[in-house]
C-alpha cells in the first residue's frame, strides 16, 4: 500500500478501549485503519487494516446479539477471507466500536472481551 495513499483523506471515527489499549479507528477510501500506542513507550504503537465487507459481515451475522467475542466471530466466519486469525475478528470488532454500531460489555470479568451489537 502506498504511504501516501494512505494517509490522504483519513478521517477519525472513534475510539475502542481494549483491556490494555485504546484503538483509535480511522476510516480511508476502502478500508478502515486502527491505531494502538503502547500505555508505556507513546512512541511505539501497532495498526491494523480492516475490509468494509468484513466489517458489513459481522454487523449482518451477529445483529442484536450481546456478549459476542472474537473468538465467536472468527469462529463463524474463518470461512470467509475476511478472517484468517482472530485478531482480525477483534478488529472489526474495534471498528464497529469506533463507529457506533457496537459497545464493549464490561459486565464480564473473564479474559476476553465481549460486545453488545446494536440490532439491524
Amino acid at each position: 500500500m502506498n504511504v501516501k495513499e494512505l494517509a490522504k483523506g483519513l478521517t477519525y471515527k472513534g475510539e475502542a478501549e481494549g483491556k490494555r489499549q485504546t484503538y483509535h479507528v480511522f476510516e480511508g477510501k476502502g478500508f478502515y485503519f486502527i491505531v494502538s500506542f503502547h500505555k508505556g513507550d507513546a512512541d511505539s504503537g501497532n495498526f491494523h487494516f480492516v475490509e468494509p465487507g468484513a466489517v458489513e459481515y459481522v454487523r449482518k451475522n451477529f445483529a442484536g446479539e450481546s456478549g459476542v467475542t472474537a473468538k465467536a466471530v472468527f469462529e463463524k466466519g474463518h470461512r470467509t477471507h475476511y478472517f484468517a486469525r482472530e485478531l482480525d475478528a477483534l478488529g472489526v470488532l474495534y471498528v464497529l466500536v469506533g463507529i457506533g454500531d457496537c459497545a464493549v460489555d464490561k459486565r464480564f470479568k473473564d479474559k476476553l472481551l465481549h460486545f453488545n451489537m446494536k440490532p439491524s
